[in-house]
């Protein structure tokens, strides 16, 4: 099956909140999506340092969606659609203390549990078999995804980065939410959304960055991932 854009759902008016904004990652996936047109809340366990952060990312060139700051529940209550992007030391404790706030809206984690010693990075074993399933096991009324997992934070924020030529691996066991994950990938210039499988296999996913790190850093580059014939 040929890849078809025109078959996915309208994102372009959903406001997309981001917990744990404050990190690279955050404020880069934050950058790019006020770049095209969305409106972005920063979250924080800090409302001060997520008002900080949304400064730094208004700031930057080409942005043209609205970006405000505050603290995580209130991010996760103003936002059509989340995305799930703090340390993995507190994951566990952020998304369930915004359980609420999440109930009935698309979560999409990002966070990829790694650890990393003398011989590089290496990916950490995680009980529920993932942090994308540790969220789901933490938010049975919300509707989780995982994607955005290989992007490289450093892309992401800077500016003169007109496309980022990458596939976004999109997993997740409601294919509605799915659609909507892979339309938001896209709204990203350069990138595409690809279905990846069920919930189950994000482990895998989560743990491939360990080796895109040894890539990077081997190269000295910013790979990603593309998905070749389709």
């Amino acid at each position: 099956m040929t890849f078809d854009s025109n078959t996915l759902p309208h994102v372009d008016g959903l406001t997309v909140g981001i917990l744990g904004g404050t990190g690279d990652q955050g404020k880069g996936l934050a950058y790019r999506f006020a770049r095209a047109g969305h409106s972005v809340v920063i979250g924080s366990r800090s409302a001060e340092r997520g008002a900080q952060a949304a400064g730094e990312v208004a700031a930057l060139s080409q942005v043209i969606g609205t970006i405000t700051g505050t603290g995580n529940a209130e991010a996760a209550h103003a936002a059509d659609i989340v995305i799930v992007a703090v340390p993995w030391e507190g994951h566990a404790e952020t998304v369930a203390s915004v359980r609420g706030q999440l109930h009935g809206k698309v979560v999409i984690d990002c966070v990829n549990p790694l650890g990393f010693d003398t011989k590089g990075p290496y990916a950490l074993r995680v009980p529920e078999g993932s942090a994308a399933e540790q969220a789901a096991s933490l938010l049975p009324e919300s509707r989780v995804c995982a994607a955005f997992h290989h992007v490289s934070a450093s892309v992401l924020t800077d500016p003169a980065v007109d496309r980022i030529e990458l596939d976004v691996l999109v997993l997740g066991d409601d294919r509605e939410s799915v659609s909507v994950v892979i339309a938001l990938a896209g709204r990203i210039t350069g990138m595409r959304g690809v279905y990846a499988g069920r919930l189950r296999n994000a482990g895998q996913v989560e743990a491939f960055t360990a080796n895109l790190i040894a890539i990077n850093r081997r190269y000295k580059t910013h790979a990603g991932v593309r998905i070749t014939d389709m």
